[in-house]
């Protein structure tokens, strides 16, 4: 800048003979336009500066966004993967233990309540669309079963696997419970009333009262 000055200086001597004040007006508006481009320099450098943090920053919040985004989809794909102690559960047997006791016990009761002949045809009915919904609502606990159990099909931790199994256990547990208390309640009828009848045809049998 120095040498600039000492420059324009020298151009200033070499000009022709002017009148002292004309060249001082030049030289004084020389000056301020000089001063005006360091001015608008500063301006544009500031704004350069402000310009390149902008995009470093920008860069470096997509860098982090994409980082993190990986680690997310990364996150979610391993809660689509089950770990061998999810499978390995206890509670996986036991609901399918429920599951066959279900099916045997239902089948059992059903065949031994249609030859007693203590039920008529309506009560057998009933008693046959009774099993069938606990027989449909324990398929659809396994179907639930095998959701949570099979990879791809689910995204959740291994706790909120375990808890759902837990869930799906205490289900079908109840229903098992429920159908042993229907069998029971039905066999102690059936047990009534061919007792009933027995006394009936005794009676029948000692007074020589024929139906």
């Amino acid at each position: 800048m120095k040498n600039f000055f000492i420059a324009m200086l020298l151009i200033v001597l070499a000009l022709p003979a002017r009148p002292v004040r004309a060249q001082t007006a030049e030289v004084t508006q020389l000056i301020l336009n000089i001063e005006k481009l360091n001015q608008l320099r500063k301006i544009l450098t500031e704004l350069k500066k402000g310009y390149d943090i902008l995009f470093k920053g920008y860069t470096t919040i997509r860098d982090l966004s994409k980082g993190n985004f990986k680690l997310h989809e990364a996150f979610l794909d391993g809660l689509l993967e089950v770990s061998p102690a999810v499978k390995k559960y206890q509670r996986v047997k036991d609901i399918i233990e429920c599951q066959l006791a279900l099916l045997n016990e239902y089948q059992s009761a059903y065949k031994k309540f249609s030859k007693d002949g203590s039920f008529s045809s309506d009560e057998l009915d009933y008693m046959q669309k009774v099993y069938s919904r606990l027989i449909r609502q324990s398929i659809q606990n396994l179907d639930a079963l095998t959701t949570v159990v099979t990879a791809k099909k689910l995204r959740a931790s291994d706790d909120e696997r375990l808890a759902a199994i837990d869930d799906i256990y205490e289900d079908m547990s109840g229903k098992l419970t429920f159908l042993r208390h229907f069998n029971t309640n039905a066999a102690l009828l059936s047990e009534q009333r061919s007792a009933e009848k027995a006394d009936t045809e005794l009676m029948e049998k000692m007074y020589g009262i024929k139906p």
